[in-house]
């Protein structure tokens, strides 16, 4: 069993360092200071920190020639898809899920989803996410949603498991009437949400518009609000999957939702690629959050969306990976870049977005998207300690004329020098410091082998 680090006793202090606060000004300290006491920031300031403040704290962490910014959250992804990489490069969306995904998936078990969700969640800290949310929708064996939340409770790192479910057309191995959905779904629930003073919940997630029937969204949507808990749902991906909605339905997907009446500030719509005035003028009116996925939007071949019409429309808009599967990593400062580049050159406008807006995006967008907006996302006082630090003493990135644009466009995943997570160093001068990396990734290699000699899929590990 792992164990996560306790807190400093006698608080933490991170100076010296650029702090990127992502406040409503998107104030930066540069030099600066971040003051930790237990699991919140109890103030932040420019310069140096206060000598009593420096006297008072059991940990001190030089974060000279380093950015200090809040941790961001990774809004979407499917943690098991770690033992997919490469294993569907060139399809598209549905050929991709029928071909690739669905062989192997089908062969988890408890443990194998465990140690694909520890590689996965420790692949996000060391790339900047303190908070994830996993649309986690395999349920062959019971136990895997207690492995994954098992693993998150692990680390350390913050963690929304969205409870995945389809329950017509598709894969029946993967399919699950509402009865069945919500039996499960509470047992999960008692388990884990609100575990350790709220770092991981649970609510519900509706894998895909053609996948769920009506009556099963009504009922999942009415449960998870009786927790105080979202839905999380594949959106309007790919101009097929609208399509297939026209033909049955006579409703685009976020009109669906609306029709239904579920359609709410509760919701996170992960990719909304092919909306239209109509949808995107209903998502601002009831206040839900986009989930941007542009990595995987490319790898796929689904489209761009249209995140400027969102940001002019007021709507809130979290940035996330997707799954191994379909990007093949889970690197925020790579999707950080790709946010910005993708619309820089669909719009030919090289202002379409900066990388302050980025950093917001995956910062305080995230926040929101996790239901947690006025509790992290920012480095304020009174926020949750789930900071992250960057070094920018390389090669890559320096020498830094603006930090926003040195995070943006040059850091990656090598440069995170330290992850805090609820006031806990996870990640302490490169290393993380509650488990053996390397033990850990040759035990995952070995049981993804099993999956895939079960499922009969050709890979590298089965040769």
């Amino acid at each position: 069993m792992i164990t996560p680090p306790a807190r400093p006793a006698g608080g933490l202090l991170i100076e010296g360092g650029a702090v990127v606060t992502v406040d409503d000004e998107f104030t930066i300290h540069d030099p600066g200071w971040v003051h930790v006491i237990d699991d919140r920031i109890v103030a932040v300031g420019a310069g140096e920190a206060p000598q009593e403040v420096r006297q008072s704290v059991g940990r001190l962490i030089d974060g000279s020639g380093s950015a200090v910014m809040p941790g961001m959250t990774n809004g979407h992804t499917h943690l098991f898809q770690t033992f997919f990489r490469g294993q569907a490069d060139d399809k598209p969306l549905l050929d991709w899920l029928r071909e690739c995904i669905w062989p192997g998936a089908v062969h988890l078990d408890r443990e194998s989803a465990r140690l694909a969700a520890l590689v996965g969640l420790v692949e996000n800290l060391r790339a900047g996410a303190t908070s994830v949310i996993d649309h986690q929708y395999v349920h062959i064996d019971e136990g895997i949603d207690d492995g994954v939340c098992s693993a998150a409770d692990e680390l350390g790192i913050r963690f929304l498991l969205a409870r995945g479910w389809a329950d017509r057309n598709y894969l029946p191995a993967l399919t699950e009437s509402a009865d069945t959905v919500l039996q499960r779904s509470r047992e999960v629930r008692d388990r884990w949400h609100g575990h350790d003073d709220d770092r991981i919940r649970i609510e519900l997630a509706p894998l895909i518009p053609w996948g769920c029937s009506d009556e099963a969204m009504i009922a999942t949507v009415e449960e998870a609000r009786s927790w105080g808990a979202g839905t999380h749902i594949h959106c309007a991906e790919t101009s097929t999957e609208v399509d297939m909605s026209l033909d049955e339905r006579g409703v685009r997907h976020v009109e669906w939702l609306e029709d239904l009446g579920l359609l709410g500030p509760d919701f996170q719509l992960a990719h909304s690629v092919w909306l239209d005035d109509d949808e995107l003028d209903l998502i601002a009116a009831r206040g839900a959050t986009v989930v941007h996925c542009p990595v995987s939007n490319m790898y796929l071949a689904s489209g761009v969306p249209r995140i400027l019409a969102m940001r002019e429309r007021g709507i809130p808009v979290a940035l996330a990976s997707d799954g191994p599967g379909s990007n093949n990593r889970q690197d925020m400062f790579e999707v950080l870049k790709s946010t910005v580049l993708l619309q820089k050159i669909h719009h030919l406008d090289a202002m379409a977005l900066q990388p302050e807006d980025a950093i917001a995006m995956a910062c305080r967008g995230g926040a929101q998207a996790f239901g947690m907006s006025t509790t992290t996302g920012s480095l304020e006082a009174g926020r949750k300690a789930d900071l992250v630090v960057v070094d920018l003493r390389s090669v890559f990135v320096a020498p830094v004329h603006r930090v926003p644009s040195a995070l943006v466009f040059c850091s990656a995943p090598a440069d995170v020098s330290h992850v805090v997570v609820d006031g806990r160093v996870l990640i302490d001068e490169g290393e993380l410091v509650m488990l053996d990396e390397r033990a850990l990734l040759e035990e995952a290699e070995a049981s993804a082998r099993s999956v895939f000699l079960r499922a009969g899929v050709e890979s590298r590990l089965t040769r």
